[in-house]
This record gives structure tokens, sequence and C-alpha cells, in this order.
């Protein structure tokens, strides 16, 4: 790896049970085959998760890796993954999260850690450039992401040090328990701080003094001053500086896909009052951002009066924001302010939990569920004191929060009932957008990797509802309607590729995406001149699908096939009722035989033919599947 840089160059390799500590050489070829990050994470956990294990089991691995760019001047540069086998949905689990844990990681010489095996007694583990440390953390059982963050620096005597914990969620063995850097930067979706919680481990900590080089300085600063003149000239910067994601909330209400009660409507009530605009106006008090970022999108918020008077924190991001208000039907902004941080302290996801308890208030408004049942909780729409108090009985698995800590379609099985009114994709919720009103990020919820998700495809140009960028990009100009489906296959493949690009580099999609500013043409000179890797435009689309193919088959070989593709009833048979989605419903089985045929997969099982594999360069995986599926990737007549 000397010739190439960008990299810090090492894998760590950490036995838990042994103790073992092993350092190697990355991989030249992995370098070049899947830049970093993601891709790094989903070929490991392809060779090295076999099928069928429990993903709380010793035999699962936790992955955390950084990408090629973390750790320069590059703006948004500060992105890690941490990957496993999922525990919510028995897939592949992956998450992400940026902040400084990425860039002090690379700085102490490390692309990526992979834990295995698991530890017999609770412990943290230390980075200090090439030391690695097992310390005891029987101290930091039961203690909250703030709490551990703290005392952990205590502990070392270092404050600059760089914390990715867990909380009593995931030692409790919530199954939606994520990883906290920086307090507040989550790797929240499918479980993985359940995963490192399963290990015995509560915190991965980090602190390096080494630098990153690039391969060439001079095109390197100059394509890094060219971008940021890019970004501060951008329409969206200071919007997205202004109010981050939240942002999105009045939009969405506007365009009638904000879902409300639990997506029997796109459109609330109360949306100003719960809006990204109201935060800035009334709640935020400065801004934060990550490690090389010139967006400093976070905000930091404080309550000045009510009940919760006093309570600050960072963000919330759309998501956390809507989900704790219209998908409740809850007015109350400081009710989701504080449901955010509980889940925060306690280190849930807070969108999934926010799901379950969601699906349990629309059972409770059917009749469906008994009061008895829920611990004698009044789960009326926006009752804030039944939100807080199950938010706290998930993490707690107390009562009938037990029943939700292991998700909707657990929970849904456990009690009988219920299982037509989760919002959920392979085990995974959905987020806050209805796919009714916005069909091309529908079907990425229906194929992505990870189960119902949308950052896996994010196809944000369909919002523009413009049919000449649709017949520039894709030969169709539906494909950039927002209520059209054709072309959608088209869409969402291109999405998926450029969204695998972004998470392998490692830079922050919501700029270098969304705002249309690392495309593959400029990705390839950006690697280029960090890494001394020569490669075109294509070759850096064709390692975003190298990627989206490998986590497809490692999901096959769990047993996924098209009929797991699928969105929820409700929005296949159920038009909206109201707004400007009104009487729109979700077409799914023609957009999944579009992107099928996008893909190379088969339009009968969803299985990537044997003819794709090879192309790109996975041979040796369609020999795997077809073991696992007992089918022929063979491309069909």
């Amino acid at each position: 790896m000397t010739e190439l840089r960008g990299y810090a160059g090492k894998v760590l390799r950490i036995d838990l049970g042994k103790k073992e500590i092993k350092t190697s050489e990355l991989e030249r070829d992995m370098a070049a085959s899947f830049l970093g990050g993601r891709g790094f994470n989903s070929k490991r956990l392809y060779d090295e998760v076999n099928p069928g294990i429990d993903p709380l089991g010793v035999d699962n691995k936790l992955f955390f890796s950084s990408g090629p760019l973390v750790g320069t001047m590059f703006p948004t540069a500060s992105r890690f993954n941490v990957s496993a086998k999922s525990p919510l949905t028995g897939i592949l689990g992956d998450s992400n999260a940026g902040g400084h844990f990425a860039s002090e990681l690379k700085f102490a010489g490390y692309d990526q850690v992979i834990l295995e095996s698991r530890s017999r007694k609770p412990v943290y583990i230390y980075v200090n450039d090439g030391d690695v440390e097992f310390r005891d953390a029987s101290h930091l059982l039961g203690k909250d992401v703030y709490e551990t963050d703290d005392v952990i620096k205590a502990d070392l005597g270092e404050r600059r040090v760089q914390v990715a914990s867990v909380g009593p969620a995931a030692e409790k063995g919530v199954r939606y328990a994520g990883i906290f850097a920086n307090l507040m930067r989550v790797a929240a979706r499918t479980g993985m701080g359940s995963v490192m919680a399963s290990k015995g481990v509560k915190a991965l900590v980090v602190k390096g003094t080494g630098s990153i080089e690039v391969a060439d300085p001079g095109r390197f600063e100059h394509l890094v001053e060219e971008i940021e003149e890019e970004i501060y000239g951008h329409e969206q910067y200071w919007p997205r500086r202004r109010m981050g994601t939240t942002r999105i909330l009045m939009m969405a209400n506007a365009a009638g896909f904000l879902p409300t009660r639990h997506y029997t409507s796109g459109v609330f009530e109360h949306a100003r009052a719960v809006s990204g605009e109201r935060l800035a106006e009334e709640y935020n008090v400065k801004s934060r951002g990550c490690f090389a970022c010139i967006v400093p999108c976070s905000r930091f918020y404080v309550v000045k009066s009510g009940k919760f008077a006093g309570l600050f924190g960072e963000g919330p991001e759309y998501e956390s924001l809507g989900s704790f208000t219209a998908r409740m039907g809850n007015g109350d902004l400081n009710v989701a302010l504080k449901a955010n941080d509980m889940c925060n302290r306690f280190g849930l996801d807070a969108l999934t939990t926010a799901e379950c308890i969601s699906w349990a208030m629309e059972l409770y408004d059917k009749g469906l569920l008994k009061k008895t049942e829920a611990d004698g909780l009044d789960l009326s729409w926006g009752n804030g004191e039944a939100i807080l108090t199950l938010v706290e009985k998930i993490a707690r698995r107390e009562g009938f929060g037990d029943i939700l800590a292991d998700g909707s379609e657990a929970a849904a099985e456990k009690l009988g009932r219920g299982m037509d009114l989760t919002m959920q994709v392979k085990g995974l919720d959905i987020i806050m957008a209805d796919p009714r009103g916005l069909k091309g990020f529908g079907l990425g919820y229906a194929v992505a990797s990870r189960g119902g998700d949308h950052l896996r495809s994010e196809p944000f140009i369909e919002l523009s509802d413009d049919p000449r960028q649709g017949a520039e990009m894709f030969g169709v100009p539906e494909s950039t309607l927002r209520l059209a489906y054709r072309g959608k296959g088209k869409l969402v493949s291109y999405f998926e590729d450029w969204c695998a690009v972004i998470d392998a580099v490692e830079t922050c999609k919501s700029i270098m995406q969304n705002m249309q500013i690392l495309p593959f043409d400029r990705a390839a000179e950006v690697i280029e001149a960090a890494t001394g890797l020569r490669m075109s435009g294509m070759d850096v689309r064709r390692v975003g699908e190298r990627i989206v193919n490998i986590e497809r088959a490692f999901n096959v070989r769990e047993g996924v096939r098209r009929r797991d593709d699928t969105l929820p009833r409700r929005f296949r048979e159920e038009a909206l009722s109201e707004g400007p989605s009104k009487g729109s419903k979700f077409e799914q089985e023609p957009m999944l035989d579009e992107y099928y045929d996008e893909r190379g997969w088969s339009r009968e099982t969803g299985i990537p033919t044997h003819e794709t594999l090879e192309r790109l360069g996975l041979g040796y995986v369609a020999a795997t599947i077809e073991k696992f599926s007992g089918t022929n990737t063979t491309r069909e007549s």
C-alpha cells in the first residue's frame, strides 16, 4: 500500500475472546475495487461472515471503516461506516455517522477496525496510535452515552480522544440500538450498537497524532478550492446551514407526502409549529459542523420555557423531528426534542423507536390494542406523556416496551396482529417520506440492501418534478416526476451507485450528492489526486455498482428474493386521501421489473445474474450464491 496515498494503510483486527491484536496492510486490490468505508465493510462482511449466523452471537463481526478522503482537507470528508449482520433485520446491517471519530481513526493509523468474537468481561478498547489496550468497562455498565463519554475521558485524563459508545438500550439487547460518536453523531440504523454490546464492548476510543498525505497536493488543493467555491455559491448553502435537514418538513407537508398519524395522511395540520423554521427562529443558538466541513448544518438548541426548560442538545435532524411529531400526530415541539434527547442518551435509533410507538398508536386508534396491553398507557395520537414513557420503557425493556424493543415486525408477531400496519421493509422501518408521493424514493425503500431505507439511493432529483432532467439523464422524462412511475428503475439504480461511492469515500451525502457537487467524473479526479488511483468516471460508477451487488449477494445468501422487495400493503392499495399527492398509489411491480432489468438481476428472483457479477469482477460471488439460493444465476433468455 505504500504507493497509494489518502489511506492510513492499515487494518486493525481485534479478537475480543482471545484478546489478540493483529495489524495488516490494506490491500491495494481492495482499495481499487471498493474504495473505502461502506465498500470495505460490505466486501469483508460478505467474505468473512457466514450465512445463517446469529447476529448477536459470537460468529458475527463488527466492521468500522473510514474512506480515502477522510483526514484530508476535502470538505465534508468526515464520515465512517459500521457494518455487521443486523440483529433487527437478519440481513446486511450498516450505518454511517459524521463528526470527528473517522478522522481520528485515520490519524491513529487505521482505515478499518474489525471486532471479532466476544469479550468475557465488559471492556472498552483504547486505540492510541499504534498501541491498543483493553480496558475494564464494568464501571460503565448502565451509564448513558453522555455519562460514558465523560467517564472515559476522565479515566484516560484526555479530553481530545474520540469516543464511539453504546448506551443502556444496547446493553439491554434492544435490537435497534446505535453507536454514538461525539455524543450525538449517530450510526443509528440496523442495530449496530446492539452488536457491539453483544461483543462485550462499551466503547471504541481513538487518539491519533499522525496525518494523511495525498498523491498530488497541488492538484488536490486546486480541486478542493474549486469545490468549496461551488458549495459557497450554491442556492442551497444557506438553507442547509441554517436548518440542516429540518428544512424538509415544511416542504414535505406542502407536497403532501409528510407521513402523518402513521401514514394515514400526507399533510399535518401542525407542521409549522414543529418545523425547522420554528426551531431556527426560537430554539437554535449556534451551528456545529463535522471535521473538514464548510457547511456546519447541525444546530445546537436550547429549550427556554415550559416543562422542559433548560433542555439542550444538538439536532435534531428531519427524520427524528418528523417522526416524533407528524408521524405520531404530536404538535408539541418540546416533546419531540425531549424524545430525541432521550434516544441519544439511551442509545436508540430514533426512527425505529418512533415507528414502533406510532404503530402502537394506530393499533390503539383502530381498537386493535387495549390500554391494559400497553401498561395502562393512553396511546391516543399525539399523547406526549405516553410517547416519552414508551421511549424509556423500550430502552429498559420494561413492560410493553419489551414487546417493542425488537422492532415493529417482531412486535406484530408477538401480538399476533398488526403486521399489515407495520411500515417497514425487510424489518427496517421506512423514513419520513410517503412513497405514494415520492415513487423513486419508494422503489429505493423496496430494494435497499439494509431494508426500508432512503439513504441507499436518495434520488433527490425527482423532487424537481422536471421532465427535462429525466429525458437528459435517462431518456425517460417521467423518471424525474415524483408521481410518475416510468423510468424509476433507471433513476434508482443510478443514484444507488452514486450513494455507494459517496459512502465509500466517506463524504457527506447531503452536500456531495444532494447538491450534486461530486458526480462520478469529478469523483474520479479527486480520488486520483488524493490516492494516485487512476480511474474514469465510469470506473468510479462501477465501484458503486460492485458495492450494491455484493450487498445484494449477502442478502441473497440470507434468503432475500423478489418477494421481499415490497412495500407495505397500504402504499400499494390505498391512495393518499388529501393534499397535492391526493389519489396517488405506489405501482410496485412495473418499477421492480424495470429496476431488475437495469441492474442485470433476474426478474423472477431478484438475484444478480452470473454475467452481471462476472462483469464486476465478482465471479466467485456468483458461485457462492448459486449454492445457497439453489438457482442458476445465468442470464435468462
